[in-house]
């Protein structure tokens, strides 16, 4: 019996180790102003740290999309180059990869009236704020414009789509739970 209970300590203390630093951040873009004309988004990104894991939520009425852009097309607010494209009223992205991440609409005018978002995602762990922490600023001109070199960082191997989640992938917390119970299934046979 000991040994059960020192194993369930031990798998105890792997799941805390690696479930509680892993809390990914969900950021709603633009807070309850969303994803519209006239909110500064680079003023929205400032003080936030994004990390692989971290998601962005866009919500927005008709008429609008969410289109991940290079960032050239991102600095010129050109559209009809999108990476990806959805105009659903609610976009969930999950930042999957490290690098700088540009997202404007995709509808013309509305760009240049402010809807682009420039995010820089860390490769660190997500982290673990507060759901859509940070300040919000409307009636701003738009976000600003990032030099033109900046896009050397974005990854358009793995474009980003709607989360769709198969349960074919298994979360670390969920493998680690399935190894718990194979142990205690050895221990007790």
């Amino acid at each position: 019996m000991a040994g059960v209970f020192s194993g369930l300590v031990v798998c105890a203390v792997l799941v805390f180790c690696v479930v509680v630093p892993s809390f990914a951040t969900v950021y709603n873009v633009g807070e309850s102003s969303g994803w519209t004309m006239g909110t500064d988004y680079s003023t929205w990104t400032s003080g936030k740290t994004f990390a692989v894991g971290d998601s962005l939520v866009f919500n927005y009425g008709s008429g609008h999309t969410v289109d991940e852009v290079s960032g050239s097309d991102y600095n010129s607010c050109t559209v009809g180059n999108a990476i990806t494209s959805d105009s659903s009223g609610a976009t969930t992205i999950t930042l999957k990869t490290a690098g700088t991440h540009y997202f404007i609409c995709g509808v013309p005018g509305h760009c240049g009236s402010g809807m682009k978002l420039a995010v820089t995602v860390g490769s660190g762990s997500p982290t673990a704020s507060p759901s859509g922490s940070g300040s919000s600023s409307t009636g701003g001109s738009g976000g600003s414009s990032l030099p033109s070199g900046r896009n050397t960082t974005t990854t358009k191997t793995s474009p980003y789509t709607p989360d769709l989640s198969s349960g074919a992938n298994f979360s670390p917390f969920v493998a680690l739970g399935i190894t718990c119970v194979a142990f205690f299934m050895l221990v007790l046979s």
